[in-house]
């Protein structure tokens, strides 16, 4: 989506396709961005945040993979300037906090079977860790619950900057 194109009513009048692709940068799941197409046009922002709530809860496993490999592991190199915003205060971390970073992510994937999402925007490399061992005591039915949850929230941010 264009700087001109922006807002909630830049997101209504773009093409299906353009309004699909401006969604896929917020969440890499096919089926999430095609729900909220296909529910436009939203009245405001709120509408939007919470169609898209809803969407992620309702997505089956595989979407939740696909929107999964959209995201860098927690501490790794951001694949995106959204990624490298949003994991900003790993980037100061002590190099103590980035190495027990790398090893909770590689005993969270060993334990889940996927990378440890949560949305970092605003939390400390030492604040991301301490929930990432928290999170480990989880059961794996609990974790898939936080960690949509913790999708839901980053899509919100991400949707939040695409309307300006």
């Amino acid at each position: 989506m264009t700087a001109d194109a922006a807002g909630i009513d830049g997101l209504n009048v773009l093409s299906a396709a353009e309004a699909a692709n401006a969604l896929l940068d917020c969440c890499a799941s096919p089926e999430w961005a095609a729900t909220l197409v296909a529910l436009r046009p939203f009245l405001d922002r709120a509408a939007l945040f919470d169609a898209a709530d809803a969407a992620v809860a309702r997505l089956p496993e595989a979407e939740i993979d696909l929107a999964l490999a959209g995201h860098p592991r927690i501490g790794e190199r951001a694949d995106s300037a959204a990624s490298a915003r949003e994991q900003a205060g790993v980037a100061t971390a002590e190099d103590e906090v980035k190495a027990a970073l790398a090893a909770g992510n590689r005993a969270y994937e060993a334990r889940f079977g996927h990378i440890y999402l949560v949305c970092a925007s605003g939390r400390s490399g030492a604040e991301l860790l301490e929930l990432l061992t928290a999170r480990l005591d989880n059961d794996p039915e609990t974790e898939r619950r936080v960690m949509r949850t913790e999708l839901a929230k980053i899509n919100r941010i991400r949707l939040g900057r695409l309307l300006g």
